[in-house]
């Protein structure tokens, strides 16, 4: 039975151009995405959704909330935890990309779940962030979580800054909050392939979903959210039922062996970041794609399409 890895049709053309010198790749841009984690009784969960099938990159496949660096995560603001030169280090960036990528996780975690890792001081984090919500509450947590009354204003903030209207560090000093970097652990480093149209430098991060605060379908590039087990959604994924790209399954492989949340970040100080770029080569006709110590994704593929 064929895996839920996602594979788009032109890639072997794709891949064909590129060794022929028809196409250069393109510069990815940078992202970060954040694994979202809550405790149940089987264990931790993880929020993800599901990309629209009309969307141009990685239709129908699962993911979790994030997107690209922009300007907006280059401008400072107030900021708990861990400096900005740590960051750096632990990125293996400089200090002014460490900012804008810890930046982009807060900002498009809260963009597109609701979900917000900030506090009044460096020591608390929201509890109830307003806005409708249909999850049941979580039980995971960390910090001293305090309660946000709902004025009727978060959503309208969180819209503006999906519309880019509003500047995340506008945002914070507006509300009186404390970016918590704290909270992230930084996770995996994936590169999309040079042959790819689109392609990302992206940082996955691992976080607890603080304790009174709940998640929402609040992207419009998502039809579906779940709370699942990393365990259930890597057994849909073997089954061929979740489509993902290989980046997600094997975080969520990764995620598998933790018995709670507080576990997997606190692993994550010690992961390896070395990013993952995919290989392509010609054998007799067949392409050979194959991610670099990650060999459950390598696929030998006719010139004419998947099989």
């Amino acid at each position: 039975m064929p895996d839920g890895q996602w594979y788009p049709p032109e890639w072997p053309d794709r891949i064909r151009a590129l060794a022929a010198g028809e196409i250069v790749p393109v510069e990815p841009k940078r992202a970060a995405t954040v694994m979202l984690l809550r405790d149940t009784p089987d264990g931790p969960a993880v929020h993800m959704l599901r990309r629209r099938a009309s969307m141009a990159f990685a239709g129908g496949a699962y993911a979790y909330p994030g997107g690209g660096v922009d300007a907006r995560d280059s401008r400072p603001v107030r900021w708990a935890g861990p400096s900005v030169a740590e960051w750096a280090v632990r990125l293996g960036t400089d200090e002014a990309t460490a900012q804008a990528v810890v930046c982009a996780a807060v900002r498009e975690t809260f963009e597109e779940s609701g979900v917000l890792l900030a506090g009044r001081t460096a020591d608390t984090v929201l509890g109830a962030v307003g806005g409708d919500r249909t999850d049941p509450p979580a039980a995971a947590g960390s910090g001293g979580p305090e309660g946000e009354p709902d004025d009727g204003g978060w959503e309208a903030d969180r819209q503006a800054l999906v519309d880019r209207e509003l500047a995340f560090a506008d945002f914070l000093d507006r509300r009186g909050l404390v970016l918590r970097s704290d909270l992230l652990g930084a996770w995996a480093r994936w590169i999309t392939p040079e042959f790819e149209a689109r392609r990302y430098d992206t940082w996955f991060f691992v976080a607890a979903l603080p304790a009174g605060q709940q998640t929402r379908n609040a992207s419009t590039e998502a039809d579906r959210t779940v709370w699942i087990t990393p365990a259930d959604a890597a057994a849909g994924y073997d089954r061929g039922e979740l489509l993902m790209m290989p980046p997600t399954i094997s975080t969520l492989r990764d995620l598998v062996p933790y018995a709670a949340s507080a576990d997997a970040v606190a692993a994550a100080a010690g992961r390896d970041l070395a990013p993952v770029l995919a290989k392509a080569r010609y054998e007799n006709g067949v392409v050979v794609l194959s991610w670099p110590g990650h060999e459950e994704f390598t696929r030998r593929v006719p010139a004419g399409g998947p099989r």
